[in-house]
């Protein structure tokens, strides 16, 4: 993720406009009666951004400012739906911003990386999976949970880099091969880490998972009658 010296003074505040129209939708779209009614919920919207908090700390810091880590967004979009996601993501930055492992001028750049792509991909491909409407449990998991994972790290990562093309802090990066390097290395890990929790989720406690449909993914099999 972002110092603010890689990035520029527009960018600073053009990507915090960005992220604050997406908090404040995401606010609006938030079932609030339903969230205070069920303690179940509320768990699972603090435990989420716990999560995010312990998997955003696991980092690997360059000197430039440069920060890589996982991202695990799919999970908690998938287990909350985007606008609890987007609050959670929230609550988690703000901790790093506590803890002093993130900038306050970065917070708009970050927030966007971290949490607006990620939250874009993964509705998307779940959408795209909802029209088709399959029937298959592992479905799901494999197009939801792994591929989806690793389609937001990659437009994650590629958001990072035109953030720093724009800026013009690409060329003082060690070199760019080495960024690409990264690429390979976080997204298998990124799509197994969420496509795993995701799997567990769904197969012990389907009711928590926002997206999932158990009804159409969970019904028994049709057995034709016999014929006579």
């Amino acid at each position: 993720m972002f110092t603010a010296s890689l990035l520029t003074t527009v960018q600073v505040v053009l990507t915090l406009a960005m992220y604050l129209a997406l908090l404040g939708w995401a606010l609006i779209r938030v079932r609030w009666v339903e969230l205070l009614a069920d303690s179940r919920r509320q768990h699972l919207l603090f435990g989420a951004a716990l999560f995010l908090l312990l998997m955003w700390l696991v980092r690997r810091e360059f000197d430039n400012g440069l920060t890589f880590h996982f991202l695990g967004m799919t999970a908690v979009v998938l287990l909350l739906n985007w606008p609890l996601a987007v609050v959670a993501g929230t609550l988690a930055q703000l901790l790093l911003l506590v803890l002093g492992q993130d900038e306050l001028a970065g917070l708009g750049a970050n927030a966007l990386i971290r949490i607006g792509l990620p939250v874009l991909v993964t509705m998307l491909v779940w959408q795209v999976l909802e029209r088709w409407q399959p029937r298959n449990l592992f479905v799901y998991i494999f197009v939801c949970g792994f591929f989806g994972a690793a389609l937001a790290g990659l437009a994650s990562l590629l958001g990072a880099m035109f953030l720093l093309w724009w800026s013009g802090a690409l060329g003082e990066l060690y070199a760019l091969w080495e960024y690409f390097a990264y690429l390979l290395l976080i997204l298998f890990p990124e799509a197994f880490v969420n496509g795993m929790l995701i799997a567990g989720l769904v197969v012990f406690y389907p009711q928590w998972v926002d997206t999932f449909d158990d009804d159409r993914y969970l019904q028994e099999p049709f057995d034709p009658p016999p014929e006579s």
